[in-house]
């Protein structure tokens, strides 16, 4: 069987399409799985979930995001080694802002890599305020968690995991190759339920750029530090409930409800 590999989402100029056989793609859906990259089904179809993986081995190793399966790039897959995270030792999330990759790690060292779009550094407005589509870099802990969708002003996000002030990773409709969001961590909707089960409350997750990677490995040495870090990140995340059409976030007891500040 001969397929001819196309990706027109990928969002980059497209190089000459190479026909593989269903072997050969599932040889490279193979190989990115064994490197960590996440494929879905190792089955010789070139779904979104393939394409999406091989995004991600493009963004790690540098070379031209088009999506598009060639016979150069199956080549380069057999030849390139596997992702590695910047701390290790413990299971935690990390977020590399310069590739646009999320790279999830558990207790026993096996790793998993999903592309990201995160905050695209422009200004915007919402509620008659201008902000900055910033993610935050630093050492966090996810701190809450949504099931679903939930409804913002600025949007909706899908099983969100909530680190700092209303920024969370989560999954979303668009995802492309370069910082587009708000401020939040976007992931393929594909793997967003897989990512929430894997992110629980209390999960380290680090976000960093070539210039402020910090570790928390000390976090695991003094559980305090984690603690506190937990509370501090749910600090800015909600505000007074004044308007209606919006996320309502319960309260313990009679307290007013609270509106949750999403930055999708």
């Amino acid at each position: 069987m001969v397929l001819l590999i196309t990706a027109a989402s990928a969002g980059a100029q497209q190089p000459r399409a190479t026909t593989l056989t269903r072997t050969q793609i599932r040889e490279c859906e193979r190989r990115l799985a064994e490197m960590g990259y996440w494929t879905g089904r190792v089955d010789g179809l070139f779904d979104s979930a393939t394409q999406q993986a091989l995004i991600a081995f493009q963004k790690w190793e540098g070379r031209e995001i088009t999506g598009q399966l060639t016979l150069t790039e199956l080549e380069a897959i057999h030849s390139s080694a596997a992702p590695k995270t910047r701390d290790g030792g413990y299971a935690h999330a990390e977020v590399d802002i310069d590739r646009q990759l999320l790279l999830l790690v558990d207790e026993k060292g096996n790793l998993r890599v999903l592309p990201v779009s995160t905050g695209n550094d422009q200004q915007f407005q919402t509620d008659g305020q201008m902000s900055i589509a910033y993610t935050p870099r630093g050492r966090f802990v996810v701190y809450d968690k949504g099931i679903g969708w939930e409804t913002g002003p600025l949007g909706s996000v899908y099983y969100a995991n909530y680190i700092t002030g209303g920024v969370a990773i989560h999954g979303y409709e668009s995802v492309p190759t370069k910082p587009a969001s708000h401020g939040c961590i976007r992931i393929p909707m594909f793997a967003a339920r897989v990512v929430s089960r894997a992110l629980q409350r209390g999960t380290i997750v680090l976000v960093y750029d070539k210039v402020t990677f910090v570790s928390a490995k000390e976090w695991l040495e003094n559980p305090q530090l984690k603690e506190a870090a937990l509370r501090v990140g749910a600090a800015a995340d909600y505000t007074d409930y004044v308007e209606e059409n919006r996320t309502r976030v319960k309260q313990p007891g009679n307290k007013k409800p609270r509106l949750r500040v999403i930055r999708t």
